[in-house]
């Protein structure tokens, strides 16, 4: 790499012994790791701890399960405490489309309400909109958000969409498809000064962003803490704040039903509710071993370099500019471009991100938006030049030649 390169790879981080940070992850030594951003990856002294957890609750049932509520709030406290936020107007839940579901199962009725979603929203959650306009007898409006929109456009956008039917925005702070921010405090705040409750889909913030919800007015936040967070899978937040927070309850009626909120969602009968209890040794060890400022920075320079070189592979192979424009790009998120036909639509990126895991050793993930096909590039601490570059050297080309290969049989 010349020393020229206005990206340059930072240098690996390394454990406290010296070991390569991979080296506190199980993650399977003959598999490239580049998509951390879909499900994360736990270290090991987290699943270590989860794992200790277990046998403590199958060592002793009868004991464990009436003290879980107990031991839930305190975890709860530490994940409020790393967000940034209030105890109390954090609930568990274990993702974050099971947040949105809660929220869309106890929104007051809406006859004839629309409910205000971009064309960026994840899909699950998505649906989830959908089931709430038909029971409310609205629709779901779809706003247009262009990919390389800057702040101003995005917002404009969005806000342009809101109308009397309006009851509900459903925007996301971090795109899964598209790998961009939204300008989601602009847009809370234009929805409230209309009287309609805003469900900001924040699944890969957290870990992300030093305090997410800093200058942030809405109603419902989500966020993942199993993926750029490192928790156990299965774990997240529900943010509630402001008149509809009391109306939240759990998916599933437990004994703590009559509880105000959060409690009434800290017990939730037999679940296996580990996960949540590991979540704070995960955030822990990367605040104790690099720090979570040191972490990010790595993994932004990590990707500025990682969507260089790859864009650049891309380019040379297809003689266009495969580089992406996202409008407000996120520091360990990226977008390349890669051949056409590849990846038209989300099934068919979902095909690809198989064949690439079962054929070439290689973990990566696929988007579609617009009928365009993307490599979405994600970074971790563990994550090193040498993922990017093999993936450039080896995987650009095969890519290639199952582009060449489509595009054949398309014109059979």
């Amino acid at each position: 790499m010349s020393t020229t390169d206005p990206t340059p790879a930072p240098p690996p981080l390394e454990l406290a012994d010296g070991r390569p940070a991979i080296a506190a992850w199980s993650l399977d030594p003959a598999v490239t790791h580049l998509n951390h951003g879909s499900f994360g990856a736990v270290p090991l002294l987290a699943q270590e701890e989860q794992n200790r957890l277990r046998r403590q609750m199958d060592a002793s049932p009868v004991e464990w399960f009436p003290a879980l509520p107990g031991k839930v709030a305190a975890a709860r406290r530490a994940i409020a405490a790393h967000l940034r936020v209030a105890a109390d107007d954090l609930a568990l839940v274990p993702n974050a489309s099971a947040g949105a579901s809660v929220v869309y199962g106890n929104l007051p009725a809406r006859p004839g309400g629309d409910v205000l979603v971009t064309d960026h929203g994840y899909g699950a959650v998505t649906m989830g909109a959908e089931r709430l306009a038909r029971r409310w007898g609205g629709r779901v409006r779809t706003a247009h958000v262009p990919l390389d929109a800057d702040a101003d456009t995005a917002y404009a956008c969005v806000v342009e969409a809101m109308g009397e039917a309006t009851g509900l925005v459903v925007i996301d702070h971090i795109t899964s498809a598209t790998a961009r921010w939204m300008p989601v405090a602009r847009i809370a705040a234009a929805a409230r000064e209309r009287g309609i409750p805003v469900l900001v889909d924040g699944a890969h913030v957290p870990g992300l962003a030093d305090a997410p919800l800093d200058g942030l007015h809405c109603d419902f936040w989500i966020g993942n803490l199993h993926k750029f967070g490192c928790a156990p899978r299965g774990t997240a937040a529900l943010v509630a704040r402001g008149a509809l927070r009391d109306g939240l309850h759990p998916l599933i009626d437990s004994w703590g039903a009559g509880e105000p909120f959060p409690e009434r969602f800290d017990t939730q009968g037999t679940v296996d509710a580990t996960s949540y209890l590991a979540t704070p040794t995960a955030l822990g060890f990367i605040e104790d071993t690099w720090g979570w400022g040191r972490a990010r920075t790595y993994m932004r320079e990590l990707a500025d370099h990682a969507e260089r070189i790859i864009g650049a592979a891309f380019s040379d192979l297809t003689g266009e500019d495969c580089a992406v424009d996202v409008g407000m790009p996120v520091s360990a998120l990226r977008l390349v471009r890669i051949p056409a036909p590849l990846a038209a639509t989300h099934a068919e990126a979902d095909a690809l991100r198989d064949r690439m895991a079962r054929e070439l050793g290689v973990a990566a993930a696929f988007t579609s938006f617009g009928g365009v096909g993307y490599l979405r590039l994600s970074t971790h601490v563990y994550n090193t030049a040498a993922d990017f570059e093999y993936f450039a050297e080896r995987c650009v080309p095969v890519l290639g030649a199952w582009s060449r290969n489509q595009t054949h049989k398309g014109q059979r």
